[in-house]
């Protein structure tokens, strides 16, 4: 601007910390068959944003599995946040389960996936696929379990995938065909009514709809475990799997060991059961190999952190490096960090500007390295207690004895 002879002007320095707002890490993806939907409202191939608390939308849904998963979802919220934000993608019902999965697989291609964020304005981090406990035979794997995690890193996304709910033996074999941290499998389907019929659907999308509401709990951040919470809506599972709190070799905890995650019923007056009564879900680890990131909602919350650095990032890039605006930008990551230690999201952070890392050579570039440590909070997956006998409870009852002769002798 040209500064006037005679007057004032006004600028905004740009070195100070800047905030980021996050993302909503509880928005969801579902993609299934519904043959009597409207065709108008969910044209096939699609992406379609919804409400599920809004009742034009989820009737235009019909009645296919498509509608289940939604209302599924929908079933597990309430009270003041008892609606999900919902994308759906309507694909073609085919005259076999191999040309509708081959639909599934199509919308989930990369360059379909790449389309969502802008066509709907959201970019969903929940992602349910029906039809994934398919298989042609043994020796088929079904083309979804090599397409979802390359979608899910796209979007940085997690997905419930249902594996074979009828056998332990064939879940643990399906679930084998994954190694991502971005997969939750789950070993059983739901029983559930529509209408005056009970009938047998994936019980996925209503674990989505549990992740959401423990979300929203916590105020819409993605940090927290969702195991041991009830599971709403249901009138049973497809089996009664055996487990225990107690003993390690019942086949429930077989499946949690091999990272299939189940839902059981309460059972009142029983020691070892999860609950008293109801339908519970258990699991925690994804499938990836090691430790680091096997819990995962730690995942989820290490990428909500990914993302409010972008924020943050995107803020400074193509201005001047110089030691102010470096100072700003690190400043920002860490006050964001500090403010999630203060909310008990993660346990820990170091953020460090390291000399090794930024060389004369480098910073001529315009490039600049900065070195995050994140430590996420674990989930409570086993209570060990050690019971030994306490001698000094003896002492004192010899103490107490004592004094209680001396005081009749006293009188």
């Amino acid at each position: 601007m040209t500064a006037p002879v005679f007057g004032m002007t006004f600028s905004r320095p740009e070195n100070e910390a800047l905030p980021a707002l996050g993302a909503d890490f509880s928005k969801a993806l579902v993609i299934e068959t519904s043959e009597d939907a409207t065709a108008l409202t969910y044209p096939l191939n699609t992406p379609v944003r919804i409400s599920t608390s809004d009742p034009a939308m989820i009737t235009a849904l019909g009645t296919g599995l498509l509608a289940d998963a939604v209302k599924a979802i929908a079933a597990q919220l309430g009270g003041l946040n008892a609606g999900a934000d919902v994308t759906v993608i309507r694909v073609k019902e085919e005259a076999t389960v191999a040309l509708t999965v081959a639909n599934i697989v199509a919308a989930l291609a990369p360059t379909a996936i790449a389309e969502i964020a802008s066509a709907t304005g959201a970019t969903p981090r929940l992602v349910w696929v029906g039809r994934t406990s398919w298989q042609a035979d043994a020796e088929t794997p079904n083309p979804i379990w090599a397409a979802l995690p390359i979608a899910c890193e796209k979007l940085l996304a997690v997905a419930v995938v249902d594996v074979d709910p009828d056998a332990k033996a064939d879940a643990i074999t399906q679930r084998e065909a994954f190694n991502s941290e971005r997969i939750l499998p789950i070993g059983v389907a739901a029983r559930v009514f529509e209408d005056a019929v009970l009938v047998t659907r994936a019980m996925g999308p209503r674990i989505i709809g549990l992740m959401i509401r423990v979300d929203n709990l916590f105020g819409g951040k993605p940090f927290n475990p969702f195991a041991n919470r009830p599971v709403l809506g249901l009138s049973g599972v497809s089996r009664k799997i055996p487990f225990s709190l107690l003993d390690g070799s019942t086949e429930g905890q077989q499946m949690l060991e091999s990272e299939v995650s189940i839902v059981v019923q309460g059972e009142t007056g029983v020691d070892g059961a999860v609950a008293d009564g109801g339908f519970v879900f258990i699991g925690t680890d994804n499938t990836t190999t090691g430790e680091l990131w096997k819990q995962i909602h730690q995942v989820r919350g290490a990428d909500y952190l990914t993302v409010k650095i972008m924020e943050i990032t995107r803020q400074f890039l193509g201005k001047k490096i110089s030691a102010d605006s470096v100072e700003a930008w690190i400043n920002s990551i860490k006050f964001m960090l500090r403010d999630h230690k203060a909310d008990d999201d993660i346990i820990g952070s170091d953020v460090q500007f390291r000399a090794d890392k930024n060389s004369p050579e480098s910073i001529r570039l315009g490039h600049l390295t900065v070195n995050l440590g994140i430590e996420p909070v674990p989930a409570f997956k086993v209570a060990n207690h050690e019971v030994a006998r306490y001698r000094p409870a003896l002492d004192a009852l010899v103490g107490e004895i004592i004094a209680r002769l001396n005081s009749v002798a006293s009188t």
